[in-house]
């Protein structure tokens, strides 16, 4: 294969513990990791962040702890500000701002924002130069051709698609490469593939972080009061696998997959994590390096 896969990590704020003790197993013994495999970034907001798109209530690592560790190991952070509801008077947000900050500051870090407002956006861009952009899953682009679109808009770096085009290969092949390298694909996500509300669970999400919360939108999908279960997420038909990466996406030309969490348990992160990135054989390796030992008991 003469790509690697970038994966994209979930919570940045929210897995801090777990990435300071994540990381070093990648960095120091990555003979436990795929050799075609490689951390393109870790993404996650502050708890509370005005201009976050979800998982709000989350979040809650100091932000000098998770600037060290990024720059302990140079992995790019990512910024879900993906907000689709902003104003004009949501961008003078101090703690936002603050945070934007000090992370363009750090030049050799290569911040990037997942965003869907272009509001937000152009502020941003005349604001802080140090920043990339990546065009948030929020938008629910499920049309091939408004997907075409945004990825020949030249101020993004990234497209993450609506998982329902993961599985278009023969449109997906016939991109150009410059194209093809712009593309994120959403692995693992659960949601009801046949879900027609979609965006409308994304202004929910977003009009709640605002404070708002008339005409609450309530999600009738199946199985949304079980929560989520990556086996049901392996089960959906957009479901992206280890063995998809290895011998569609990589050989197709495709590089960069985001691997979704910020909302669940960091045990179902790690799980996650060991799926697509460590060989099977390592896995119990990882799991006694962070968490298992021989005195834990489950009940």
């Amino acid at each position: 294969m003469s790509k690697k896969a970038f994966f994209h990590l979930p919570g940045l704020f929210e897995f801090h513990k777990l990435y300071s003790l994540f990381l070093p197993l990648f960095y120091e013994h990555h003979e436990y990791f795929y050799d075609w495999c490689e951390i393109g970034s870790i993404y996650g907001s502050p708890k509370d962040c005005l201009w976050g798109g979800g998982r709000v209530e989350l979040g809650d690592a100091d932000v000098n702890d998770v600037l060290a560790l990024l720059k302990k190991y140079k992995v790019s952070p990512r910024f879900t500000f993906s907000n689709s509801l902003l104003t004009k008077e949501h961008l003078s947000d101090k703690s936002c701002n603050f945070l934007c900050k000090i992370f363009n500051q750090e030049a050799s870090l290569s911040t990037g924002i997942i965003i869907h407002s272009d509001l937000l956006l152009n502020y941003l861009k005349a604001e802080f130069t140090n920043f990339y952009f990546i065009s948030s899953t929020t938008k629910v682009l499920t049309n091939f051709e408004e997907f075409l679109k945004e990825l020949d808009r030249e101020e993004f770096k990234y497209i993450v698609p609506d998982f329902r085009l993961n599985k278009e290969f023969k449109k997906l092949d016939a991109l150009s490469d410059k194209r093809k390298d712009k593309v994120e694909f959403l692995l693992n996500e659960c949601c009801f593939y046949g879900c027609s509300d979609r965006k409308k669970c994304y202004e929910e999400v977003s009009r709640k972080n605002l404070g708002i919360f008339e005409g609450e939108y309530i999600c009738t999908a199946p199985y949304i009061g079980e929560g989520y279960s990556f086996s049901r997420a392996m089960e959906n038909p957009g479901f992206i696998s280890v063995n998809d990466i290895m011998e569609k996406y990589l050989p197709m030309g495709f590089s960069n997959f985001k691997i979704e969490g910020r909302g669940l348990g960091s045990a179902l992160v790690l799980e996650f994590l060991l799926y697509y990135m460590v060989k099977p054989q390592y896995h119990i390796h990882v799991r006694e390096k962070i968490y298992l030992d021989n005195m834990l008991d489950l009940f």
